[in-house]
């Protein structure tokens, strides 16, 4: 059965990051598309630090093991499809969504291309300003790791502050819709 993973980068396991992701994988569950659902944010996760130990052992883990990045990056070569949902914090992506795209990319790297050929697909919620280059961070992820980027009617981001106002934003919520519908109809097509 094909399958989608989708990791929440806000700390707020409830807020708007959340709520975006839901409405994607609605869509997708609508498909016949499995999908989980992974709270990474307010979690302790820790930074690559780039020692270059994932190239060395090519087992398909990143050295540190003292948190659950490894299950991330597990339940990742197991998908046909990954979502990156995160908040926008100063213009970027929270710490733990930069730590889960740089672990996971060096290992998926360093191991032939674990991510190569499924589908990927950016989540961000947003106050104001600044989620175009959250965006981008996380669609970096997908493009180095030889993925098929997956697109919206719009940017895929939501507006809001508050827990909920995501769901005054009508045009964001029918971006996550087409998103979610927009990657079903690549997996099928690429016949995971």
């Amino acid at each position: 059965m094909t399958k989608v993973v989708a990791f929440n980068g806000s700390p707020r396991k409830d807020g708007n990051t959340a709520r975006l992701l839901a409405e994607v994988l609605a869509e997708l569950e609508k498909d016949g598309i499995e999908t989980e659902l992974v709270q990474i944010g307010g979690k302790k996760v820790h930074g690559c630090t780039a020692c270059g130990k994932c190239f060395e052992s090519r087992d398909g883990k990143c050295v540190i093991d003292n948190d659950f990045v490894n299950d991330c990056i597990e339940k990742m070569a197991a998908a046909d499809g990954i979502v990156i949902g995160s908040p926008t914090y100063f213009a970027d992506v929270s710490t733990e969504t930069k730590a889960l795209i740089d672990r996971a990319g060096f290992v998926a790297i360093a191991n032939g291309g674990m991510f190569a050929r499924k589908a990927g697909a950016a989540v961000v919620a947003v106050r104001r300003a600044g989620a175009v280059h959250a965006f981008d961070t996380i669609n970096h992820l997908f493009g180095i790791s030889q993925m098929f980027t997956v697109g919206s009617s719009y940017w895929n981001l939501g507006l809001g502050l508050d827990a909920g106002d995501v769901e005054k934003d009508e045009e964001g919520l029918l971006t996550m819709r087409n998103l979610g519908a927009n990657m079903a109809w690549l997996l099928k097509r690429i016949g995971t």
